[in-house]
């Protein structure tokens, strides 16, 4: 038995083998007797005598090819496979990522056991889906269908999640507290803070969203860290420019600010929106590295984590701004 989180476990026997001292005729004479029975006959994968998976060859190939070819000359030998051991996430992954039909899974010898066609893995991209949104919504996976679980049971997935942000929160409370003789001396600032924060969390979330789903995908790796991290950086510069840019205007336009105030939130908008989206980047990215699902460093996480930062910024540039 394979563990169910494995390759092996989803596998299914029904695939045409052939050998690769075959002709062609002898190739087809053996799918049109027993092709029948099998999942898939597009692909037809090569064993050795011992089993041992060589390669693979396409009905059309055959179709197409003479007669008195063997299955040796005409046999495709790059492909992709599985271990029989593997994380069926990763499976899944190729599928989404290649358009595979159908992927071979060897044991240890390299002998052939099976092959996973892409309807096999539907259920798995469709739970690994679910199980990423709920946890980006920071929420406790269920297996279970909505309607199926009680109000205990949903509120049993949520609680644990919510406890830790709002214990996280207080955080935030403690900065503000540390910065109340700023805030008596200039009590228009605090105005400003739910938009700062705000700005920081929805920029984060951007960014850790897109990256999350990249990791997900397999379009980007570990080994795209510094690629990632460089262009998040660049896209919250021009972000940054723009929204500070227009907060600037509005500022002096549309209210009484005076003009260092002005700067000063427009200059903290620069910096949390590049800060935001760098750590929306990176967080994933560590996460990933640590082995654990990136998904949990979505928008709750994120947001609490800068809003804190945030507002260290923000009272500090008002330190050296203002002169306080």
């Amino acid at each position: 038995m394979y563990d169910k989180n494995s390759a092996g476990s989803i596998m299914t026997i029904e695939y045409v083998s052939l050998k690769r001292d075959w002709t062609v005729a002898e190739a087809l004479d053996h799918i049109k007797e027993f092709g029948k029975d099998k999942e898939i006959i597009y692909t037809c994968y090569v064993e050795s005598e011992y089993k041992q998976l060589l390669g693979f060859v396409s009905l059309r190939t055959l179709v197409v090819a003479d007669k008195d070819a063997l299955i040796n000359d005409i046999m495709e030998t790059d492909l992709v496979y599985f271990s029989t051991s593997d994380d069926k996430e990763e499976v899944a992954q190729a599928f989404t990522r290649y358009g595979y039909i159908a992927i071979p899974v060897v044991d240890r010898e390299h002998r052939l056991c099976g092959i996973i066609t892409f309807d096999d893995v539907m259920d798995i991209v469709e739970d690994e889906a679910t199980e990423d949104i709920h946890k980006m919504a920071a929420i406790n996976p269920s297996e279970d269908e909505y309607l199926d679980q009680t109000p205990w049971q949903l509120a049993k997935n949520r609680i644990p999640w919510l406890l830790i942000l709002m214990i996280s929160a207080t955080l935030t409370s403690g900065i503000i507290t540390k910065y109340n003789f700023i805030l008596s001396q200039f009590l228009i600032l605090s105005s400003f803070i739910p938009m700062i924060t705000d700005t920081g969390g929805n920029s984060g979330s951007q960014s850790s969203t897109v990256v999350i789903r990249a990791i997900a995908t397999g379009e980007i790796g570990l080994r795209d860290g510094v690629a990632v991290i460089f262009k998040e950086f660049r896209v919250g510069v021009i972000c940054g420019v723009v929204l500070s840019a227009v907060n600037f205007l509005r500022l002096l336009i549309f209210t009484q600010a005076d003009i260092k105030i002005s700067f000063l939130v427009s200059l903290t908008i620069l910096c949390t929106v590049i800060l935001s989206k760098l750590m929306g980047a990176i967080l994933p990215l560590f996460a990933e590295r640590i082995n654990l699902d990136p998904a949990i460093m979505a928008s709750a996480l994120i947001t609490t984590i800068i809003d804190s930062v945030v507002l260290v910024i923000y009272f500090g540039l008002a330190s050296i701004i203002l002169g306080i």
